[in-house]
């Protein structure tokens, strides 16, 4: 017995010799990544010295080899870098500064990519030789020191519109069978919270979900779909995987694998002000983007196209979008989409008897207003050069595409494939049934908004989302980066009346609840989803509809707590915008002006009325003059918000 345990020991003091230990810092020193390479690499993450995230093993098996195990390092180096980013379609910021300390670890024939920035870490893994490579499964594994509550967006299949509420769990209950949609929410101590995601999802590769450990009740490991070997069309939108292969991705190396990203904050404010998705991102390919035009959309499906007080039957046909356009020109806004029904579901390239897209576009395009058109991705798929050819004949600005519901390897590359065929034609991309943006955005920036979200559409047959969803969204979602929840209900309903009608939609909520996404929810192409016989007899909602922009030049977020509220300002040119939202509970928020440079400015507010408790509807414009000492109160109703224009004067 005694030789077995001095030969225990032996190996165990050898194993621990051969270990070699690196680490990066944040540039501030805030955060720090330390890397253990001994027979397999193992991360963590600490905030100052508390431990944030444990030693976490990664991995990634190809079909003959194993890269992170059993190995080497044969060269570290680290570099610091402090750039600027100018986004072609701003969103929080016109300008973001890129700041991180990078370590890479270099193996033979592949290297360990490690970031840090002061707002969060990220991973990747980087294949440098060339040839085939199969890639049988990626350990990605994120292990927390203790049981902690997790807001998990629980997935039933792979096959989803990733349009999830988040269950308020323990890490401890979601087992090695249960799995969510990335991102993710961790709650630590000290209200310290991880949020977890991927970045540079672009090619070659399927996304991130994340499961509970089989090893590790406090751990989440990343699940992958496999290649899809067959699928199955079972109506015209829903093309479900029905066989996948045993492996990932089949691809040619070198390859540079997703970011595996961490973003911790102690400030619920920093996760809705964080831009590291978007920093992680591969950068813009596209040498032309002028064209490239955010804006606001009348938008038709929400509201069933009930619009009333006309001469002429409603419905899909010519008249009835010539209204919208009118709208959409009489208050400035930028485009109309055609949604479902503009086309045979069959045939893209069958246009209903009632549609002529050509006269659409030319009566548009003489009121300074763009046609988008919605379409299911296996019917465009099916003729895609010849329907894109004919859009951009039309003179279409472009595209809402639907259905797609996977991220597997073939997935991800049509979404690169259509934004790629969508920028050749100078025509945008919104993508519905969708998964979260995770860097396509940036290196396509025709590419304007995802899905990926509960959004109000779903106010049509079911409760949610609720103004408790509503100011989770920011946090989690949004985080990723643009989400078209489509806002903009004039129907509003308290808790106790809300009824969801599908013909005759409604949103739970107050009025000004609804004006305050426009300000806090972020999507360069942002939808008025009620019907504009309804903005018509809402002048007051009108007057700030009218001037809220879709993009930012400079984002602060004042006060927020997960779940419960948020008060935002965005500023755009010297105009300042601000957004408060909360939950079921009423709440009252100060406003501090002191983000206001030095001068004279008029705020102009729309806030709940005194009887919005009970009416949601109910709302009161005021106006004062103000100035960077000027506190305010914010009084919100139940499910209420608050919006307001500061302008200089």
């Amino acid at each position: 017995m005694k030789k077995y345990a001095l030969l225990f020991l032996s190996v165990l003091f050898m194993n621990q010799l051969n270990a070699k230990d690196y680490s990066v810092k944040s540039p501030s020193e805030r955060l720090t990544v330390k890397v253990t390479v001994n027979e397999d690499v193992r991360y963590s993450v600490f905030l100052g010295d508390k431990e944030i995230i444990a030693a976490s093993p990664i991995s990634l098996t190809l079909e003959n080899e194993v890269l992170g195990k059993n190995t080497k390092v044969r060269r570290d180096k680290t570099i610091s870098v402090n750039e600027e980013i100018i986004p072609v379609v701003a969103r929080k910021n016109a300008r973001i500064p890129d700041v991180y300390n990078q370590l890479t670890l270099s193996f033979k024939d592949y290297n360990l990519h490690f970031r840090a920035y002061d707002e969060g870490v990220a991973y990747r893994w980087e294949v440098t030789a060339k040839g085939p490579l199969k890639v049988m499964n990626e350990q990605a594994t994120f292990t927390f020191p203790t049981d902690l509550k997790i807001w998990f967006p629980e997935e039933e299949s792979m096959f989803s519109h990733q349009e999830r509420s988040y269950l308020d769990v323990k890490l401890s209950e979601i087992t090695p069978e249960r799995f969510a949609s990335t991102g993710l929410l961790v709650s630590c101590n000290n209200n310290v919270k991880v949020y977890i995601s991927e970045s540079d999802l672009v090619t070659d590769y399927a996304g991130m979900f994340l499961k509970g450990s089989a090893e590790n009740s406090f751990r989440l490991e990343g699940k992958f779909a496999g290649v899809v070997l067959e699928e199955e069309q079972r109506t015209d939108r829903d093309v479900a995987p029905v066989k996948y292969a045993d492996y990932i991705a089949e691809l040619e190396g070198p390859k540079s694998f997703p970011w595996r990203a961490i973003i911790i904050s102690d400030d619920d404010r920093q996760l809705v002000e964080s831009e590291l998705i978007y920093k992680l991102a591969p950068e813009n390919v596209l040498e032309n983007t002028d064209w490239i035009k955010p804006g606001k959309v009348a938008w038709d499906w929400w509201n069933a196209l009930n619009i009333y007080g006309v001469d002429f039957k409603s419905g899909v046909n010519n008249a009835t979008y010539k209204y919208y356009i009118d709208f959409a020109a009489e208050y400035g806004l930028d485009y109309i989409i055609l949604d479902e029904g503009w086309y045979h579901l069959e045939d893209i390239m069958k246009v209903q008897d009632e549609i002529n897209v050509q006269e659409l576009v030319d009566y548009g395009k003489d009121k300074g207003v763009g046609v988008i058109l919605w379409v299911v991705w296996k019917a465009l798929d099916d003729k895609l050069t010849e329907a894109l050819d004919q859009f951009e004949t039309w003179g279409v600005k472009g595209i809402k595409i639907d259905f797609m519901q996977r991220d597997d390897q073939w997935m991800v590359n049509f979404y690169e494939k259509i934004a790629r065929e969508c920028a050749e034609r100078k025509m945008l991309v919104d993508y519905h049934g969708a998964y979260k943006p995770a860097g396509l955005d940036r290196k396509y920036p025709n590419v304007i908004s995802y899905e990926g979200v509960k959004g109000m559409e779903n106010c049509k047959w079911s409760e949610l989302p609720d103004p408790e969803l509503n100011v989770t969204l920011p946090f989690i979602r949004m985080v990723a980066g643009p989400m078209d929840y489509t806002p903009g209900a004039m129907l509003n309903a308290n808790k106790e009346n809300f009824r969801d009608i599908f013909e005759a939609p409604m949103a739970p909520g107050t009025r000004c609840h609804q004006l305050a996404m426009y300000v806090v929810f972020e999507s360069p192409l942002q939808m008025l989803s009620d019907n504009p016989s309804n903005y018509y007899r809402e002048p007051e909602a009108m007057e700030f509809l009218k001037e809220v922009p879709t993009v930012w030049d400079e984002t602060r977020v004042l006060e927020a707590k997960v779940g419960d509220y948020i008060l935002m300002a965005r500023r755009k040119g010297e105009t300042w915008y601000v957004g408060a939202m909360t939950d079921w509970s009423p709440r009252s928020l100060e406003l501090n002006l002191s983000l206001l440079p030095a001068g004279n400015y008029t705020i102009q507010v729309w806030k709940d009325g005194v009887n919005a408790d009970r009416h949601a509807a109910d709302f009161k414009q005021e106006k004062q003059n103000v100035s960077a000492s000027s506190k305010i109160k914010i009084d919100m109703a139940p499910g209420g918000g608050w919006a307001a224009i500061i302008s200089k004067n």
